[in-house]
Formats: C-alpha cells, sequence, structure tokens
C-alpha cells in the first residue's frame, strides 16, 4: 500500500489541508555529549550486527556479556545497552570510535566530533618536561615505531613515559610515576607530592606569573584531592602519534602548561609577557602572527588554547581570577 503522505497519493492533498506534514523532518542532533546519548548511538550503531553475531562482535569490542540477562535476540539495542551500563562518558568516547570506524552511523559520527572537538585520539607517548637548565634537543629516531630521543640536556628535564588512557593524567597519577623514579621506600604519598611539586615549581625559574598560575591551580589539590587533572609546566613536547593537523604530526614546540583530562581533552595554558608581541616596547606585528599561527597549529590539532596576559596575572584581583577560571574549566570536564 502506498504510504499517503507520499505527495503522489491520492490523500496528498487532505493531509496538506489538515496541516499534517507529508514528510517526516529529521531529528535534530545533539549538540553536547552525554552518557546517555553516546549510549544510545553505540546501541543503534550495533543494531547492525546480526543477533547471533552480536556477542562475538561485543567481545571483539572489550565488552564483557558475562552476567548479562539481555537476550540479543530479544532486544540487541537493550543488550547493548546492558553492557554498557557502567561506562564511564570517557570509556564510552573512546569506544565509540572505535565502533563507529566498523559500524558507522551519521548520529554515531556527530557525537564523536563533538568529543574530538574537544581531544584527540591515540595514546599518548612521550611527555618531556619541566626543564630547568637549557632547553632539550629533541630528535625522532624511529619514525617507524615513533621513537625519540633527547640528545642534550636531557638531565634537566622530566621525561614521562607511561601510558595514558582517555582518562587523562592525574596528579595522583603523576607522583605515582615520580615516586617510580627514586628510593622513597615507604614515604607517604603527600612527601613525594611535595617533593615533585618543588621539582615543578624550580622549572619556571623565577617567573613570578607563571608560578603564581601554577600555586594558584595546585591549591585545589587541597580542596578536591589528587584526583585532579596534573598541571603540567614547562612541556617542550607531548608527542601523540595519533595528533595530527594539516602538515604532519604535532610540532616540537614549548608549552607553559599543559592539563590532559578526561575524554582525550588536551589543554595548553600560555602566558604572555610583552615579548609575545613587542620588542623594546616597539609593537612587532610579526611576533603577533607567529603566536596566532602557533595557536592555530595546536588547535587544528584540536588542543584548546588559553593564553593570559602576564599584566592580568599581576593586577590585585588575580587569585580570584585563576580560582573561577580553574573552577569551571573543570566543572565543563
Amino acid at each position: 500500500m502506498n504510504d499517503p503522505k507520499d505527495e503522489s497519493h491520492p490523500l496528498a492533498g487532505l493531509f496538506a489541508l489538515t496541516g499534517i506534514p507529508l514528510t517526516q523532518p529529521e531529528p535534530a542532533l545533539p549538540t553536547r555529549i552525554t552518557r546517555p546519548g553516546l549510549t544510545e548511538a553505540i546501541a543503534a550503531a550495533l543494531y547492525q550486527v546480526s543477533a547471533n553475531e552480536l556477542e562475538g562482535v561485543c567481545i571483539g569490542f572489550g565488552l564483557d556479556p558475562a552476567g548479562a540477562n539481555d537476550d540479543p535476540y530479544k532486544s540487541k539495542k537493550g543488550y547493548v545497552r546492558k553492557l554498557l551500563t557502567q561506562k564511564t562518558l570517557p570509556e564510552l568516547i573512546d569506544l565509540g570510535m572505535r565502533v563507529n570506524d566498523d559500524y558507522e552511523t551519521p548520529t554515531l559520527t556527530h557525537l564523536i566530533s563533538l568529543s574530538s572537538a574537544r581531544g584527540v585520539n591515540g595514546q599518548l607517548r612521550n611527555i618531556i618536561f619541566a626543564a630547568n637548565g637549557p632547553k632539550p634537543k629533541i630528535v625522532l629516531t624511529d619514525a617507524l615505531n615513533n621513537t625519540i630521543e633527547i640528545k642534550e640536556n636531557a638531565q634537566f628535564c622530566l621525561v614521562y613515559d607511561r601510558p595514558l588512557d582517555a582518562g587523562g593524567l592525574t596528579w595522583a597519577q603523576l607522583v605515582d610515576w615520580w615516586r617510580g623514579q627514586g628510593n622513597w621506600g615507604g614515604a607517604e604519598d603527600r612527601t613525594v607530592g611535595l617533593n615533585l611539586y618543588d621539582r615543578l615549581q624550580a622549572s619556571l625559574q623565577g617567573n613570578v606569573v607563571e608560578e603564581l598560575l601554577f600555586r594558584t591551580y595546585a591549591g585545589l589539590y587541597g580542596t578536591r584531592g589528587f584526583d585532579v587533572p596534573a598541571l603540567i609546566p614547562q612541556v617542550y613536547l607531548h608527542y601523540d602519534p595519533y595528533t595530527r593537523f594539516a602538515g604532519g604530526t604535532l610540532p616540537r614546540q614549548r608549552m607553559d602548561f599543559l592539563l590532559l583530562l578526561p575524554g582525550r581533552r588536551r589543554i595548553v595554558l600560555k602566558v604572555d609577557g610583552k615579548q609575545h608581541y613587542s620588542a623594546n616596547n616597539v609593537a612587532r606585528p610579526d611576533l603577533y602572527a607567529e603566536m596566532v599561527a602557533e595557536d592555530r597549529k595546536l588547535r587544528l590539532a584540536r588542543y584548546e588554547v588559553y593564553r593570559f596576559g602576564g599584566k592580568e596575572l599581576m593586577d590585585a584581583g588575580a587569585v580570584p581570577m585563576l580560582q573561577e577560571f580553574f573552577s569551571r574549566l573543570l566543572e565543563s570536564d
């Protein structure tokens, strides 16, 4: 039987007169990514799999069907929803990316684009940071295996080389890594953490405005605990082979501060003194152009960039301003 909403149907005129649309509008795509929305999108994508293959496909994506009471023959979407019940949003984002590679749908593609606008795919490989002396000379020695080597001044910098998942890098994880760099024995985490804090602050080399920003953020550890994302200073290299922009991998450059948040969000904080836009108190458009060009590269690589003027960090209201900024930044996580 013909669809009466089809314009060629004899009753099409009646539907038009009564105000009933001849075609149903496409549902609006969501404007933000949420756990329920992403769960439903993944379930809808996997609906394309036959019921007798669904369990094996889910196992292939790392989902454990043990204990799931739902029968995929009864409801494929219900079966997948049950397997995703305990997944966090970062875990769902990571899973959604992999599912969408094999079972692409417009909705899942859209949701992944919302998340990827704030993050990057792929596992972190190296962070070279906190140099408290001459900057390191870094070379790529094996392009196939993404192997890097510090040729000069390695003794002045730190290298975090543990793998990271979509959950980011917390202060607790960084402190645990620092414990492994020395002979700490049974020292309390607080003792190890304070020592690491002193080492990181030393890399700021007396820059009072950067020290203020770092100290203000560190105050969050006292009120929110060690699971707050770590603020990593003086990052000479965050090397992630899956970070891409026009022209290749993210180039070597120094970032004042880097935050690695859940959902693979990469936050770059920069503090700008007048050397970023002038020389000898004379405006330098070429310096400004160079600065904004680097920002574009970072943003195309799906990093979020926030700049602070050195002067605003010297004003009386700098600490409350920073506290509000960091609170809002972490609340949007």
